[in-house]
């Protein structure tokens, strides 16, 4: 068993101010998905320039936030929120979705394509390599306050999470499993893919196989969330049930981009 390094999730203190590491996890994302999306602009083959970019960086950004807060709200405690509506603007309580962010963003991407009269899947595309930088964070963020642990195990890296409700068992990190996958993995698959041209829907395909599969796996070894519990057959998980449009989604679009390109 390997002893948790027991961070204050609290980075800076300035008298009532409290700047928390999970807060600066997004910051460092959008940062990285800046850095990396204006180096992509350069290429020859891009069809957003540098100043169209940060236009469709600002739509993200936006649509990731609202998106993942009402994602949560909706899948994973509607209950709760429904007697406390007004708990509903706390994001600083914590409570933010994947899956709903991914939902918003894809609904600003559509606003943008639009403005900007492009493809929609061009956009997509654009945007997939640089959301693995993202994701580590977040989970990295996880992790630092000791939250969205995995289950009980006797394998030799587990830890015990000294937050209420881990109790004393040694645990998976799975935190640190799906910063690994959905971070690093995923940011080497995607990157290494478009450093090319490639058809479109392609990346976005990519990017919706893996991250669907990378995160469908990791479920087996992260704790259920508590107020929901398994969700079918006694193994499925929200995150799963989620996942598996998401992994039948990518299949459909590298199945259309592979018909296209023998047409």
């Amino acid at each position: 068993m390997i002893a948790y390094p027991n961070i204050d999730p609290v980075a800076l203190r300035i008298g009532p101010l409290h700047l928390r590491w999970y807060g600066l996890m997004y910051i460092f994302g959008f940062a990285a998905a800046w850095f990396l999306g204006r180096s992509r602009t350069k290429k020859p083959w891009a069809l957003i320039d540098a100043r169209g970019f940060e236009d469709l960086l600002t739509y993200c950004i936006v649509g990731l936030i609202l998106g993942a807060r009402i994602g949560y709200v909706v899948f994973y405690e509607p209950g709760y929120f429904i007697d406390h509506p007004m708990d509903a603007l706390a994001i600083w309580k914590g409570g933010m979705s994947f899956h709903g962010g991914l939902m918003g963003m894809l609904v600003c991407m559509w606003l943008y394509a639009r403005k900007h009269a492009l493809s929609f899947f061009d956009v997509t595309d654009f945007i997939c390599p640089l959301a693995p930088p993202g994701l580590f964070a977040g989970r990295m963020g996880n992790f630092i306050n000791g939250e969205l642990w995995g289950r009980v195990t006797d394998v030799p890296w587990a830890m015990v999470f000294p937050r209420p409700g881990a109790g004393t068992y040694p645990r998976h990190p799975s935190q640190l499993y799906e910063a690994a996958l959905e971070g690093v993995a995923l940011f080497c698959i995607l990157w290494f893919y478009t450093a090319k041209p490639r058809p479109r829907m392609a990346a976005s395909g990519l990017f919706l196989l893996c991250y669907g599969s990378f995160r469908f796996f990791v479920e087996f070894f992260r704790r259920p969330d508590p107020q929901l519990g398994f969700i079918a057959f006694g193994w499925l998980t929200m995150g799963q049930l989620l996942c598996a449009p998401m992994i039948l989604a990518g299949i459909a679009l590298l199945y259309l981009v592979r018909r296209n390109r023998r047409a």
